[in-house]
């Protein structure tokens, strides 16, 4: 049965507004990951990241950093900092796989250099302050590469190893290799998280009579595409219009506020949610090309209210949409 809900780390989505806008709407997640940042040799935090990290502006919420690095000093830097911060635990980001950072040997490409992903390991465990966990994927283009990946992380304590069960190459499309998942569930020393592919409460109910012993999952673009997810999985209810209108507009005046009141950078916040949660309202599709080519906040918020008034609301993302 699981126990524990994490909130995923989407780049651009789930950060600090919102992570506090979701939460005080609709909540449910247990921990929320804070997207990476990337520190770099000069060992300098930006502005930006410090506002992500800033405690003040996540009061209530236990939050994980997250770190995407290949280097063990800039890794152990940045630990040495979020433990400053206030924070128990840092994660470390094998899972990304996007060209531009596994072309680097970041994220997920770090995956196929395993004997300097075993020194990095050997210098981080030797020196880190804090405890660390791991969010990982299977490999580069197949999953079978995951067998010598586990054993390296076998050999750390590493806090809690969550498995996205697709390649680098994959990114989110096709089928999750749940067999692959199941061998590395049975091998793993270390505690097991799953994420993937988990979008409605039928999903999540079928992957917990598969794996009755993972007690914690992580759930990104299913808490995004239906923001009462976690509730209805805790026996809560759906979220009506009303709700999810008062959400988003919530949402929209809080990324204005964060901006300092230029509304093209919250209606561009905004595209990157509805992409997700258009998918709960049937026809959204001819809405959500024009949201895509939208430039101007006057006709996203035109958009966005033909949402509410025109389209059918759905209980949970179709299948076939998710």
């Amino acid at each position: 049965m699981i126990a524990r809900y994490d909130l995923a780390p989407l780049d651009g989505i789930t950060k600090t507004v919102f992570r506090r806008v979701w939460n005080d709407r609709f909540g449910g997640a247990d921990r929320y990951f804070i997207p990476f940042f990337s520190p770099t040799s000069e060992h300098v935090m930006t502005a930006r990241d410090l506002k992500e990290l800033d405690r003040s502006r996540n009061v209530g919420l236990d939050l994980v950093p997250q770190v995407m690095t290949r280097r063990a000093a800039d890794f152990l830097w940045a630990a040495e900092v979020v433990k400053d911060l206030g924070y128990t635990e840092v994660n470390l980001n094998l899972g990304c796989p996007s060209g531009t950072v596994a072309g680097k040997g970041k994220g997920s490409g770090f995956l196929a250099r395993p004997e300097e992903l075993e020194r990095f390991f050997d210098e981080v465990f030797a020196g880190t302050p804090l405890p660390v966990s791991v969010k990982t994927r299977l490999g580069i283009t197949d999953p079978e590469e995951f067998q010598p990946i586990l054993e390296i992380y076998n050999r750390y304590p590493i806090a809690c190893l969550t498995i996205h069960p697709r390649v680098q190459k994959e990114f989110y499309k096709g089928e999750v290799h749940l067999d692959a998942f199941a061998r590395a569930l049975a091998e793993s020393r270390n505690p097991v998280c799953y994420n993937g592919e988990l979008k409605t409460v039928e999903e999540i109910r079928a992957f917990e009579e598969r794996f009755p012993t993972v007690d914690a999952v992580m759930i990104g673009r299913g808490a995004i595409g239906d923001p009462a997810l976690l509730r209805k999985v805790r026996g809560g209810k759906a979220a009506s219009r009303e709700e999810l209108q008062a959400f988003t507009q919530d949402l929209y005046r809080s990324y204005q506020d964060f901006y300092g009141g230029q509304a093209a950078q919250a209606a561009q916040r905004m595209k990157e949610v509805w992409y997700y949660l258009i998918r709960l309202f049937q026809g959204g599709e001819r809405i959500d090309r024009r949201l895509r080519r939208t430039r101007n906040p006057r006709e996203y918020e035109m958009l966005e209210a033909a949402i509410f008034a025109e389209l059918p609301l759905l209980d949970h993302i179709p299948v076939s949409l998710a």
